[in-house]
Parts: structure tokens; C-alpha cells; sequence
């Protein structure tokens, strides 16, 4: 269980992110240069852009992995390119509109998008109000019920020509089981026709959470919520619910007096954040909707929030802080030709390192034991089992 009050807020999105700004996306491979309003949604979630003709693409903030401006900006190759924004020109500003911001699921397999704006220095603005979301601690750390309130925002977003969700949406977000899905939006009462569509004020966030109760029933939880509920009861009362906080949740080990367990006041308040029931909040209950999304709050994300806090200054010049990390710890002297010995490993982490190095290769025959060495060097070599002298 992490804190029961989150000390984190989301990232907040400035109100001219929301408002949109016009650039010219513009692509090498296919010299194409398309006019689009750019826009961050309220919430944090996508980088979103629209065309002339109201196609969107969408950008999820958590994929994107750095934003660039000016001479760090990709540059046009095509000549056709250049042309259009007269970069061959002596005078032009081009350097002043640039904006590439750079997305991938890992370091190597990424993805520029190339913008420029119409005025200067606004895709500085951008970029770094853009990388400012993507490196809130929340943004790569969000609890459960974040990723489900996105998919939310997204249908939001994508609406048809007459301001309405399509159902064809909700089975490309919900992929798996499209008969699921139907009879999910049967039990909200919404249509279900692939050519159908939904008014978007006819899915609000409570008929959201009730399609997602039927489309993901939990039987798990309702066996956690029924062994610790008044028995024949269809609610969790405040007592049973900080019981259940205290004895299941809490981790036993920690101290009372440091991590004080949880008090009924506290539990009112998860009950007031989550109980759907206005009714059942008054009255200090919680139903096993509730309880659902109380698991998939902040409160129980793996990472306890303020730990993600930055607990250390970083703002001084590098050679301000000492570094705890070790190159080829093995080694007493150069990498070319130095001896290897296992006290190294003693002495770099007596001195305050916490990350060592070790080139762990196979031995020689015919027992080939694993040594650590520098390979293709004269280095000599260690044992890899070989620990440091006592």
C-alpha cells in the first residue's frame, strides 16, 4: 500500500498547450508539408495534431523521449522542402520556427516528428513545456486508473463529423473480445452497431466506470470485498474498510511510529474519493464498485509517490557532486595491460561506489570457468567465484 494521501499532483497543462498553435508538419520521406493545429490535451495525456481535412494523429505523451528546437531541430533534406520554407534564403528564419519531437518505445527504434510554426521562438515555448509533461514523475509512473481515464480522454477526442463517438472506436480500443465490448454498451444502455454513435454526454465518466465494470468483471475483488464486509451486506463499512487498510494492505514490517497505520477519518476520505454512491458515502460505506477503484488509485500504485520526488540538488555544475560509479572495477591499472584483482571490488565499495563493472567471459578449457578480464587485452584474469580477501 503506498500513501493514503498522494503527494504528487498531475502535471499541469498550460492553458495555451489546450488552446492549440498552427505549424507545418512536414516529412523527408514523402516531402510533404501539411498545415495542422498542434494541441496538448487538458490532462496531460496526448500531443495530438489535426489536419486541414479534421484527420487526427495522436502522440502519447509517455512514448515520447525528447523535444528539440532551433539548430537541434531536424533540418529538411528534400530540395522541394527547402523551397517551401525558403531555407536556402539568407535572411530566413527558419532556425527560429523548428520543433521535432522524438518518440520510440526504446532508445533505438524512434520516430521524429517534424514541425514549424508560422511565428518565431514558438517551438521553444513548446519543447520545453512538452518535455516538462513527459518528465513529471507521474507521467511514467501513473496508477491504474490513469491509463483507464486515457482511454476515456482518446474517445473523447475522436469524435465523427456530428460531434458523436462511433462504437467502431470503442471495439479498435477494446480489441479482444468485440462481443464483450456489445454487451458491455447493452448494459449501459448505448448502442452497440459498429455504424452507431454515442453523444459524448451520454458517456460520462460514471457510465465510462460502469462499462468498464461489465466489459472487465473483477470476481477477485469481490472475494477480498466479501471476506471483509458485514456478512449479507452490500457494502464495506468505514471500520471493515480500515481493517482491511491495516491488517491486508499495510505492509507489517514498517514502523507504527513513522508509517502510522491508517485512521477512520482517513478512510472516509478514500470513501468520499471513490464510492460512486452518494448515498453510501454519507452513510461511511463502500461498495465493491468502490473498492475497485480504490485499488486502482495512487494510493495502491508499486511506487509510493514521494519517492519519485527529486530528494537531492541537482542544479550545481557537475563537478560539485561525486560520482558513485565504476569502469572495469576489476582492474589496478590501465585496460590494456593491467593486473585484475578481486579487492578491487572491496575498495571501490568501501570508498562510497554503488555501481560496479563486471566483464564476465568464458574460461579456458576444459573446465572453461567463468573469469572476469578485459577481452582481447593483455589484462589478466580472475575467477568470476573469486571474492574479495576478507
Amino acid at each position: 500500500m503506498s500513501l493514503l494521501n498522494p503527494v504528487l499532483l498531475p502535471p499541469r497543462v498550460k492553458a495555451y498547450l489546450s488552446q492549440g498553435e498552427r505549424f507545418i508538419k512536414w516529412d523527408d520521406e514523402t516531402t510533404i508539408a501539411s498545415p495542422v493545429i498542434l494541441r496538448v490535451d487538458p490532462k496531460g495525456y496526448y500531443l495530438y495534431w489535426t489536419y486541414q481535412s479534421k484527420e487526427m494523429e495522436f502522440l502519447d505523451i509517455t512514448s515520447i523521449r525528447d523535444t528539440r528546437f532551433g539548430k537541434f531541430a531536424k533540418m529538411p533534406k528534400s530540395q522541394k522542402l527547402r523551397d517551401v520554407f525558403n531555407m536556402d534564403f539568407p535572411d530566413n528564419s527558419f532556425l527560429l520556427k523548428t520543433l521535432t519531437v522524438v518518440s520510440g518505445p526504446d532508445m533505438v527504434d524512434l520516430t521524429f516528428h517534424n514541425f514549424v510554426s508560422y511565428k518565431e521562438n514558438v517551438g521553444k515555448v513548446w519543447a520545453e513545456d512538452i518535455l516538462a509533461l513527459v518528465k513529471h514523475p507521474l507521467t511514467a509512473n501513473a496508477s491504474r486508473s490513469t491509463f483507464l481515464d486515457k482511454i476515456l480522454v482518446k474517445l473523447k477526442m475522436q469524435l465523427n463529423s456530428e460531434g458523436k463517438i462511433p462504437v467502431k472506436n470503442f471495439f479498435q480500443m477494446f480489441p479482444a473480445d468485440r462481443k464483450r465490448v456489445e454487451a458491455a454498451l447493452s448494459a449501459c444502455h448505448l448502442p452497440k452497431g459498429k455504424n452507431d454513435a454515442i453523444n459524448p454526454e451520454d458517456f460520462p465518466e460514471p457510465v465510462y466506470k460502469s462499462f468498464l465494470m461489465s466489459l472487465c468483471p473483477r470476481p477477485e475483488i469481490d472475494e477480498i470485498f466479501t471476506s471483509y464486509h458485514a456478512k449479507a451486506k452490500p457494502y464495506m463499512t468505514k471500520e471493515h474498510l480500515t481493517k482491511f487498510i491495516n491488517q491486508k494492505q499495510r505492509d507489517s514490517r514498517l514502523n507504527s511510529l513513522l508509517f502510522p497505520p491508517a485512521r477512520p477519518d482517513q478512510v472516509q476520505g478514500l470513501i468520499d474519493k471513490y464510492e460512486p454512491s452518494g448515498i453510501n458515502v454519507q452513510r461511511g460505506q463502500l461498495s465493491p464498485e468502490g473498492m475497485v477503484w480504490f485499488l486502482c488509485g495512487p494510493e495502491n500504485s508499486v511506487l509510493a509517490q514521494d519517492k519519485l520526488l527529486l530528494n537531492h540538488d541537482m542544479t550545481q555544475p557537475l563537478n560539485h557532486y561525486f560520482i558513485n560509479s565504476s569502469h572495469n572495477t576489476y582492474l589496478t591499472a590501465g585496460q590494456f595491460s593491467g593486473l585484475s584483482s578481486a579487492e578491487m571490488y572491496r575498495q571501490v565499495l568501501l570508498s562510497g561506489c554503488r555501481c560496479v563493472e563486471l566483464d564476465c567471459w568464458k574460461g579456458k578449457p576444459p573446465d572453461e570457468e567463468p573469469i572476469i578480464t578485459h577481452g582481447f587485452t593483455m589484462t589478466t584474469d580472475i575467477f568470476f567465484k573469486t571474492p574479495p580477501a576478507g
